[in-house]
């Protein structure tokens, strides 16, 4: 059922991922600040601005959480990642961003509701509990229900690509059982009931005064069903493929140190990650 071409080669994780696992893991709630950029207003002296929010750390894409609520059909273990993903509505205007910042400029509506986009991101980490910042700066691609339909768009071809070669293969015996629709769809079981109806909350940004689908639509309601048509249609994952990771230790004031890691992938031997000592 996978479509994808992972490295041919079994790599090692990230040297930075385990450390970043065990900072995450610390924290009561796993949010960071999610940056994206977007257009300027007419007549504005720049073409882009920054846009930031905060979002929730979904864990590493092909390494679904376990969860005991969630009664999604799970993948097999074939793949392992070191890429970040969160969760979204497909309403929200970080959507638009990533497609219109990506290499394809998306411009139209219609262009930004299935999968793709690619655009630049920056998300950022302050773990008070270790003293720890980290910041991973990379493009952020989009997965929706087409990722695996009839025809593939322009979009999933993108995403298959530029996803699928950083997803490194642990058991390839079993990578025809492998499935990227199950993997959206375990990583929307995860949600709570609250999250999963968020996706039917009235349009996002829209005045409160304005007319919606409220047969459809509703504000502060509860999915359990996995297959919801309104909240699946809405709700989309996000993988962020990092480029360069940063860790700023700050712990200790006397011993402080930044640490950069940077995808190479001549650098093999590291999987694939060149790494740096800095003053902070």
């Amino acid at each position: 059922m996978s479509t994808t071409a992972p490295a041919a080669t079994v790599l090692p994780p990230a040297p930075w991922k385990s450390l970043f696992n065990q900072h995450i893991s610390k924290m009561p709630s796993p949010e960071f600040v999610l940056g994206t950029v977007a257009a300027a207003p007419s007549g504005a002296p720049v073409p882009y601005i920054p846009r930031v929010r905060y979002c929730i750390f979904r864990g590493f894409w092909t390494e679904l959480p376990e969860n005991k609520h969630n009664d999604a059909e799970r993948n097999p273990k074939v793949y392992e990642s070191d890429l970040p993903t969160f969760t979204t509505d497909v309403r929200m205007e970080k959507v638009g961003q990533l497609f219109g910042t990506s290499a394809g400029h998306a411009e139209s509506e219609d262009q930004v509701q299935g999968s793709g986009g690619g655009g630049p991101v920056e998300a950022v980490w302050w773990i008070k509990e270790t003293g720890t910042q980290w910041r991973i700066t990379g493009k952020a691609f989009i997965v929706s229900d087409d990722i695996e339909g009839t025809e593939e768009s322009s979009g999933v071809r993108t995403v298959k690509s530029e996803v699928g070669k950083r997803m490194r293969v642990i058991d390839e015996s079993k990578g025809k059982d492998w499935s990227w629709s199950r993997e959206l769809t375990g990583t929307f079981g995860n949600q709570s009931p609250g999250i999963k109806g968020s996706f039917k909350n009235p349009p996002p940004g829209h005045s409160v005064k304005e007319p919606y689908d409220s047969q459809h639509l509703e504000l502060g309601g509860k999915v359990d069903d996995l297959h919801d048509s309104v909240a699946r249609r809405n709700f989309r994952l996000v993988i962020i493929v990092p480029d360069t990771v940063e860790q700023t230790d700050l712990s200790d004031p006397a011993k402080a140190r930044r640490f950069r890691y940077t995808f190479d992938e001549s650098t093999r031997a590291n999987g694939g990650w060149r790494t740096e000592e800095l003053w902070p």
